[in-house]
């Protein structure tokens, strides 16, 4: 019987192509490392380039003054209004700040606060702010959850924590001579009743500027306005000096507020502090050391100064960092997917 033939190989042209298996990883995997590569090496670029635009004004548009000085806002407080702070802002404008001294309206503190708030959310980019007196209790509040607020500066200031109120911050400590001079006047504005508080004009001198000339402060006295006795009396419903830097004015002879009561609250608050032979109001009597405390506000938590972390908390600048972080983060999720999905591609056809 004649053998059978033995089968013919089949013709190589007609079987289906090999797939490689080599180790090497596949087109989308070294897409997807790129991608993660990329992003990596570009976060701190992008992070410091976001924190640049941030100080510039948060819009990378720039805003502020002559070499992108930050505005200045200045909020008086009782019994005085905005021209207290004329020899300080004076300077500052001869130096290139941008200056807004708005009217306090002396009311009621949470309302007082919102109004200032409104003030600053006007402002294109970074701030300091500076209060004088009650002016200080507003800026505390004012001041909250507004990241363009880089320095806060308290002159001859109540410096309240959340919660607390003037009337008890005033007791803590003795030297104040406020209290016996002052003239409740009962007011209504057609809705609401209330007391305003005067200093005597006798006594306003002594209490309020003694190192003015008399000739001055016997016009500040007929014309200073007065503050609604509720403001002593609401708690504060914010404390910025808690994530914002802080600097203080002490005022030595300070027969308002208690010069102890100024150390207190700038001790507390971890403030850069001087100390004034001055009065209460040290902007009137001593504006160059006011204004070389808003200077030094401004240049520490300037862009890249040792100040400028301690904004991290409040400043768009950590925003982004976090989002640039968080760019990276998704690129880098993104190429692990990709990987995988490539990896379970190979084992599949093999």
């Amino acid at each position: 019987m004649a053998a059978s033939p033995s089968p013919t190989p089949p013709s190589s042209e007609s079987q289906p192509p090999r797939r490689s298996r080599r180790r090497g990883i596949s087109r989308a995997g070294a897409v997807a490392l790129a991608l993660c590569t990329t992003a990596l090496t570009a976060a701190p670029a992008l992070a410091s380039t976001a924190a640049a635009d941030a100080d510039k004004g948060g819009d990378g548009g720039g805003g502020g003054g002559k070499g992108g000085k930050p505005t200045v806002v200045l909020v008086h407080g009782a019994f005085a209004d905005a021209s207290g702070w004329n020899a300080v802002a004076e300077r500052l404008l001869n130096d290139g700040y941008p200056v807004l001294a708005p009217a306090n309206p002396l009311r009621s503190l949470t309302s007082d606060a919102a109004y200032v708030a409104s003030v600053l959310k006007s402002v294109d980019g970074p701030i300091v702010l500076a209060g004088h007196s009650y002016g200080g209790a507003v800026i505390g509040s004012a001041a909250a959850g507004n990241p363009n607020v880089r320095a806060l500066v308290y002159v001859s200031a109540f410096m309240p924590d959340k919660g607390e109120t003037l009337g008890a911050l005033s007791t803590k400590f003795q030297g104040s001579e406020l209290q016996p001079a002052l003239n409740p006047v009962p007011y209504s504005d057609g809705r609401a009743q209330g007391s305003d508080l005067y200093i005597k004009t006798d006594k306003f001198h002594d209490v309020f500027a003694a190192d003015l000339p008399r000739s001055q402060t016997r016009l500040m006295a007929v014309e200073q306005r007065p503050i609604a006795a509720a403001c002593f009396e609401e708690a504060a419903p914010g404390a910025a000096w808690r994530t914002v830097p802080s600097w203080f004015v002490v005022s030595q002879h300070d027969k308002a507020i208690a010069p102890n009561l100024e150390r207190f609250q700038a001790e507390r608050a971890k403030s850069t502090t001087v100390e004034v032979d001055s009065s209460h109001v040290s902007m009137m009597s001593h504006p160059e050391v006011v204004a070389d405390q808003i200077r030094a506000a401004a240049k520490a938590t300037a862009t890249g100064s040792p100040k400028s972390a301690a904004l991290a908390d409040t400043g768009s600048g950590a925003l982004a960092l976090i989002g640039v972080g968080g760019l990276a983060g998704a690129v880098v999720l993104t190429g692990g997917v990709l990987l995988a999905a490539t990896r379970r591609q190979r084992t599949s056809r093999r």
